[in-house]
């Protein structure tokens, strides 16, 4: 299977063991969850973020540019609500600065250098701890027929996060790991979670859905390099606003891509 050409041969046994989304209504429902956060993106729309740390969110990079003209957005203006839920938030805090992995483009293809490297770094202005909210380890990526699961806000599931806590890996080609997790509009920078002896590690983020052989798919970033390669830009200062804007062609949900057999959009 290839993703650069999306030859993926998606059959229905490969869904058959899929979770539904469950909506996690409640505090005691997500209590585990409550380092998953909707990122709140200067009013014009959302994302999904992770804590790794108590001063860390791991999200998608392309959540960081605005969707019409590709200009990277003030991250200033980004809020972090932790374990957001019916209009409230365990913690909320502003974001100081962020890191955008040195190999992303924006301005490219959906592509799976693109998608491998769209991860992105939040620094908090405050830490949180509180001892309610727990940061997530991060973990090795799993292979082709793991099962792994995702937490996340979405379009007409913006006020509370969902649980999927079984989906399938359906291949892991070139750092980008395809996936039948339901994601949709704010899903971006989700967590995909691995359950290992009763542990929960983030493995991957979702940076956007695809259909193959007409069947809908998940694609996932890459945690293997791009993760350290995020922590060591944060170690070294970097952060801040570039002086510059970068730009990029127009996308239109659901446009096929050239010399591609899949449809792209980013969740």
């Amino acid at each position: 299977m290839s993703i650069s050409f999306m030859v993926l041969v998606v059959t229905s046994a490969a869904f058959a063991q899929d979770a539904r989304l469950r909506r996690l209504e409640t505090m005691n429902e997500g209590r585990v969850w409550e380092a998953v956060g909707r990122l709140d993106i200067g009013g014009t729309g959302f994302c999904t973020g992770a804590l790794i740390s108590p001063k860390l969110v791991l999200t998608a990079a392309h959540c960081l540019f605005d969707k019409a003209s590709g200009v990277r957005l003030d991250h200033e203006k980004i809020e972090f609500r932790a374990g957001w839920r019916n209009g409230r938030a365990s913690a909320t805090r502003e974001v100081r600065r962020a890191v955008v992995h040195p190999q992303y483009d924006y301005s490219s293809d959906l592509t799976p250098d693109r998608v491998r490297n769209d991860l992105a770094l939040l620094e908090l202005r405050w830490p949180i701890r509180n001892g309610v909210i727990r940061p997530f380890a991060t973990g090795a990526s799993p292979t082709k027929g793991d099962n792994v699961g995702v937490v996340s806000y979405a379009k007409d599931r913006s006020e509370a996060p969902s649980l999927q806590e079984v989906c399938t890996v359906l291949a892991r080609q070139e750092g980008v790991l395809v996936t039948t997790c339901t994601v949709d509009f704010g899903s971006s920078g989700a967590p995909i979670f691995a359950f290992e002896d009763g542990q929960v590690h983030i493995v991957s983020v979702v940076s956007a859905k695809a259909e193959a052989e007409g069947q809908p798919v998940s694609l996932g970033t890459s945690l293997s390099t791009q993760l350290r390669d995020l922590e060591e830009e944060m170690e070294a200062g970097a952060g801040f606003l570039p002086t510059t804007g970068q730009t990029r062609p127009r996308v239109l949900v659901g446009e096929p891509r050239r010399d591609t057999g899949a449809k792209f959009v980013r969740p």
